[in-house]
């Protein structure tokens, strides 16, 4: 069945076959690249680098042409099992995987060819450190033309909503949602760890300062912004809305009911806005933690939104609308 974006674009069908057509080209390329080169290689491949200018692995010919290949058709595979069917259109996905991994496979092989090309042992060969920086640039590169040309198209996806709800003028009603995402509490936990044991060893004195601090400080940064944007709560109520963060509440957003222009349910995927987290994008900001339902608000005098993924965000914008209007 074809979802709404792709109805949208009106060519799922073509999608297909230029999504098959690019797998398969960047898989013959990738196999054929060192066979075309066999009469210049040795029999054996350097595959391997450590760090080193001198390799520590190697393939034969035929294992340099195949082992990639199959990589690329298993990630490719994979990439295309739609997982969840709340997260996105496949086609938004598969490009932001897709595109930078066959950029670093095609890359790393047109590296490993060029190194050992000319050579007879594959001792022999050696790989310019600045040929990694340049495959890894070229893979943004992709990645995030992939993203440019996806994320537009999915953001005429979302079908709004703009409920009502029968409210007397002495009914007083509160609404609460909570969501959490568990890969970015685990994300933060982790960082958290390291960040712990990098303190220790900076202490202790286990590794050279300079290093370990940076690798404390960068996992103590992510540890703090993953625990605080990991979950979010949201209350409606007579002082109107507020959108708290993190485990202890803080930090807090509020909207009072005057503040607030109109209030709406919508559905939004981590592709529509660029991700997870706390993400500004052309919708405006959405806190995005899930797939699936968004409480959205327009702040008064300001021409974007502010989303927040909570369940039950209908309710939520009903009540928010009831309390607006019955206000003098």
């Amino acid at each position: 069945m074809t979802d709404a974006h792709d109805r949208g674009l009106g060519r799922p069908h073509a999608a297909r076959w230029i999504l098959a057509g690019g797998t398969a080209a960047v898989a013959a390329l990738t196999a054929a690249l060192p066979w075309t080169q066999r009469n210049r290689l040795p029999d054996r491949l350097a595959t391997h680098w450590s760090g080193g200018a001198a390799p520590d692995g190697s393939m034969p010919l035929w294992q340099a042409c195949v082992v990639p290949a199959a990589i690329w058709l298993l990630i490719a595979a994979g990439a295309s099992v739609r997982w969840r069917r709340a997260w996105a259109s496949p086609r938004t996905w598969i490009a932001m995987i897709l595109a930078p991994t066959g950029v670093i496979l095609l890359g790393a092989q047109t590296a490993i060819v060029g190194a050992n090309l000319d050579h007879t042992d594959w001792h022999q060969a050696r790989q310019p450190a600045w040929w990694v920086a340049v495959i890894l640039v070229l893979a943004g590169v992709a990645g995030a033309v992939a993203w440019r040309l996806t994320v537009h198209a999915a953001a005429t996806a979302p079908g709004a909503q703009t409920p009502a709800l029968d409210l007397s003028q002495d009914e007083r009603l509160v609404w609460f949602s909570h969501t959490a995402n568990p890969w970015l509490q685990l994300m933060s936990a982790v960082a958290g760890l390291i960040a712990v044991g990098s303190a220790v060893g900076l202490v202790l004195g286990l590794a050279p300062a300079p290093p370990l601090g940076i690798v404390c400080a960068a996992c103590a940064v992510v540890a703090l912004s993953g625990a605080v944007f990991s979950s979010v709560r949201a209350k409606v109520s007579e002082a109107g809305l507020e959108i708290s963060f993190g485990p202890l509440g803080l930090p807090v957003r509020r909207w009072s009911l005057d503040a607030l222009e109109s209030a709406r349910a919508e559905q939004r995927r981590p592709s529509q806005v660029g991700g997870w987290g706390y993400r500004l994008s052309g919708l405006g900001t959405t806190v995005m933690l899930r797939a699936g339902d968004c409480l959205v608000v327009r702040p008064r005098g300001r021409r974007s939104d502010f989303a927040v993924s909570v369940d039950d965000a209908e309710r939520g914008a009903a009540l928010l609308n009831a309390l607006r209007a019955r206000r003098p």
